[in-house]
């Protein structure tokens, strides 16, 4: 199975930090009620997800200086009667208990969101749909990471992860740069060989223009199922008459689970859907203290 937990390089520790920090900023109060016995905590499984964030779970507990053992495995679709053990934690009861919330945040966000992609993912399966189907830049601040990685898990693509990753140039880019062949000029300037780049077009007019100027990608914005179909073949067809067969087509806007289906064919090459990772429900995870 891939080990989606070796993409992580050392930043994500330092996320974990903060999150514990800005969870206990000051005295812990509960930690002094409990004190240092050593006890063991299961990690229940209350819902239907898919478990993920398995690493920033183990990380959290780690710097607290407990031991997770797993009893389920990072990507297992999980549905349970009542509740399911999926791990024990051993270390100090305050311990513990200082890394309960932050610890249960991350995987219960994390799992919501996997079980999004997965079923996602699962519909595309379903319908032979050959493209990518990929989140968006809509993440939570300070969360991206836990929330980029549950997309993985689930099954799907991650889009850009951050502006630093690729060039998009959306309206407000456009608007000010006075033009899409202007905007796509000063892009590659800075952008070089090595970052693609992506324009957000509201017409065929702008994708031709878009494409014309060089773009890798053209985003095909808030446009009809059928009316994305229509546009997406033409544009195929008239560039590979000139030859010109670069260029991707994303679609955007708007897509949800419920909706997606509807937009699969064989001239889109992207689907972004910022449902993903955004109104997605919690899963819900419990951590019990053995007694």
């Amino acid at each position: 199975m891939t080990r989606f937990a070796d993409l992580l390089a050392t930043n994500y520790k330092t996320l974990v930090t903060q999150y514990l920090q800005e969870d206990v900023p000051s005295f812990d109060y509960g930690g002094y009620v409990v004190g240092e016995g050593e006890k063991e905590a299961i990690l229940y499984c209350k819902a239907e997800g898919v478990l993920a964030g398995v690493p920033f779970f183990d990380e959290v507990f780690r710097q607290l200086n407990c031991r997770v053992e797993w009893s389920a495995k990072e990507g297992d679709y999980i549905n349970p009667e009542g509740k399911k053990e999926v791990a024990r934690v051993y270390g100090k009861a305050r311990h513990i208990l200082l890394g309960e919330r932050t610890a249960l945040n991350i995987i219960c966000r994390c799992s919501g969101i996997a079980l999004r992609a997965r079923k996602v993912h699962d519909l595309q399966t379903a319908k032979g749909f050959k493209g990518i189907i990929a989140a968006t830049r809509k993440t939570t601040p300070g969360f991206r990471l836990v929330e980029k990685y549950g997309v993985l898990v689930g099954g799907l693509d991650t889009h850009r992860m951050d502006l630093s990753s690729m060039v998009m140039l959306k309206d407000n880019h456009i608007w000010s740069a006075g033009s899409i062949t202007q905007a796509v000029q000063n892009a590659r300037k800075v952008a070089g060989f090595a970052l693609k780049i992506e324009v957000e077009c509201q017409s065929e007019e702008e994708a031709d223009e878009a494409i014309a100027a060089g773009a890798d990608i053209v985003m095909l914005d808030n446009f009809t199922g059928e009316g994305l179909k229509a546009a997406a073949r033409s544009l195929k067809e008239r560039w590979a008459s000139k030859g010109v067969r670069h260029f991707m087509i994303e679609s955007s806007g708007g897509i949800t689970y419920e909706t997606c289906a509807g937009y699969f064919c064989d001239d889109i090459d992207i689907l972004s859907m910022s449902t993903i990772t955004q109104g997605v429900p919690h899963v819900d995870f419990s951590l019990k203290i053995s007694h």
